[in-house]
């Protein structure tokens, strides 16, 4: 396999032409564009450049908007709504968090709720934003249903992820995890039948219902909830918040989040947004602290989220930065 290697400043800027080119405004093309430098710095392929073709495409065929303004609104106190617009999911958080931090001063709690925007791909990029304001930040959304419930076979739930990040006292990340309520992200499933590859037992079930190896059989099937019947309680409780609470879509009215055409997405993400410090003060990071020693007194262990350093650069495959450049 033939590999380049690319600094992020460089992946950054090329995205960035490639969405203006295809229809995007350039404050848009700047949040999406530095949203897929960040995934591909974590080695997150399937939120990264994997996407950009799906995003140029959708701009030309209407299914996202890349000019429209997202509408932000307060309806409590305690509650900042922003109606996407059929845009992309970065620019309206973008705009909507200001205004959640600020209602934070006074509520301690505030919800943040994205409506009716395109796939928002990575979770914990936005919930890691919150953190480094120095708030807590979980966050909720989801996807075409490609889930089924235990003992079934038809798919009702998305992947349905759910992330979390937690601020340190030191204006860093405490620590941080981001993952989905199915055993698996269906990207694993699609890369490994690309790749000629069989899956292990326990992340999906063919269309009768059966546990399934073959990628194949499990993409006409559907995926099971991590940890079976607890997993899935958890996907529905996402389902509830990021669906039903932001009035966008449900998982089981999603189409295709890669489809050329169609109808936009309309998906939702909801965020809770907490002042860690509003109860308990600085015991707060004191807990903290002790939790993270507890953890990496244990050798091999670690919190999530918190070894990872940011690369000056990155390998990938020359085939996807060659599609990359196409597109320019």
């Amino acid at each position: 396999m033939s590999t380049v290697t690319l600094t992020l400043d460089e992946i950054e800027s090329t995205c960035k032409a490639v969405l203006v080119k295809h229809g995007a405004a350039d404050s848009v093309a700047a949040q999406m564009a530095h949203a897929i430098r960040v995934a591909e710095s974590k080695g997150n392929l399937i939120c990264g450049l994997y996407y950009l073709q799906s995003y140029c495409i959708q701009l030309e065929s209407g299914r996202v908007s890349g000019t429209v303004d997202p509408i932000v609104t307060q309806p409590k106190t305690g509650i900042v709504k922003v109606d996407a617009g059929f845009g992309f999911a970065q620019p309206a958080f973008a705009k909507g968090l200001p205004v959640a931090l600020d209602a934070i001063k006074d509520a301690g709690t505030v919800s943040l709720a994205i409506c009716h925007s395109h796939t928002c791909t990575s979770l914990g990029y936005f919930t890691e934003a919150i953190a480094k304001a120095g708030m807590i930040g979980i966050g909720f959304t989801n996807a075409s249903a490609v889930v089924s419930p235990p003992n079934g076979n038809k798919a009702v739930l998305g992947t349905n992820p759910m992330a979390m990040a937690i601020p340190g006292k030191d204006g860093k990340i405490a620590f941080q995890f981001d993952q989905s309520t199915s055993a698996v992200a269906l990207g694993k499933i699609t890369m490994a039948k690309a790749a000629g590859e069989s899956i292990p037992l326990g992340w999906a079930v063919d269309a009768d219902g059966n546990p399934t190896t073959d990628p194949e059989a499990a993409l006409k099937g559907s995926l099971v909830s991590s940890g079976g019947y607890k997993g899935f309680g958890f996907g529905l409780m996402v389902e509830v918040l990021a669906a039903a609470v932001t009035g966008s879509v449900a998982s089981t009215d999603v189409k295709g989040l890669k489809l050329a055409d169609g109808p936009p997405h309309n998906l939702g993400q909801y965020y809770l947004i907490i002042d860690p410090t509003a109860v308990s003060g600085d015991t707060f990071h004191d807990r903290i602290a002790a939790l993270a020693t507890t953890v990496s007194s244990q050798e091999g262990a670690r919190l999530p989220g918190t070894q990872w350093v940011e690369p000056s650069s990155v390998t990938i495959e020359s085939s996807v930065w060659e599609l990359t450049q196409s597109l320019a």
